[in-house]
């Protein structure tokens, strides 16, 4: 019996690279994308089925994981992958583009576990991997929106860990610093002249791979260009439940 895999934002970038690696070792895909060129081309290229639509809504998440039930019977691993940037300056607060960051981000994500953890229990249990950002480790004051939304992403994943066990389902997330990937073309040139080292999609894709696996559920893995995937150490505070 295969296993099979649901990856969002898999046009381009991490998610296509992520399918590509996926597939390659015998594992099926379903991918989505809000662009449907691309994720019909990345879908058929891996030999895998794919949805068209907007992860930021509910239903989006819903239909996909019934692909992959009609399609393949069951659901091992789980990518939630698809981001965007936010580019909100504070002084002139946009509010629609706001919470078009947070639909995407923070949203899509809640929607992809919560739709996704039937057919993974049904399926015997699973893997989830979250596309967080050393943003989300970090403050990052260029584009703070983004940042506060990938710290979000960060602490869903963390605070999930428990829920998650009792259906046999681990949790985690990677924290790759800047990607060559569409969500960075704009700002490419700037890193360039300044020497910052771009990781590529199947840096960060090798990663995902190796966080599927990761022990303890709930592991952070930062991501650097020429660095293994490392687990971040957050600091050690009592547990809530402990006072």
């Amino acid at each position: 019996m295969s296993t099979v895999a649901l990856i969002t934002g898999a046009a381009s970038g991490i998610g296509a690279a992520v399918a590509r690696r996926l597939s390659a070792s015998g594992v099926d895909c379903v991918l989505v994308d809000r662009d449907g060129e691309g994720v019909e081309r990345v879908a058929k290229e891996v030999g895998g089925g794919w949805v068209v639509g907007d992860v930021s809504s509910e239903e989006t998440s819903l239909r996909a994981v019934a692909l992959a039930d009609e399609r393949y019977g069951r659901l091992d691993l789980v990518h939630l992958n698809a981001g965007t940037n936010g580019g909100i300056d504070m002084s002139a607060f946009d509010a629609q583009r706001y919470r078009t960051v947070m639909g995407v981000n923070v949203d899509a994500v809640v929607y992809g576990v919560a739709a996704a953890l039937p057919l993974l229990k049904r399926s015997g249990g699973g893997s989830i991997v979250v596309t967080s950002s050393m943003a989300g480790l970090i403050g990052f004051g260029i584009d703070p929106i983004y940042s506060m939304s990938k710290h979000a992403t960060v602490g869903l994943v963390r605070a999930l860990v428990e829920p998650l066990a009792r259906d046999d389902v681990k949790i985690s997330a990677v924290c790759p610093g800047f990607t060559d990937t569409p969500l960075v073309a704009p700002a490419k040139e700037m890193m360039i002249k300044l020497g910052l080292p771009l990781l590529t999609a199947k840096d960060v894709a090798a990663a995902v791979e190796t966080a599927f696996h990761a022990e303890p559920s709930g592991t952070v893995l930062v991501v650097q260009p020429g660095m293994e995937p490392t687990p971040y150490q957050h600091a050690a505070l009592p547990h809530p439940a402990a006072e």
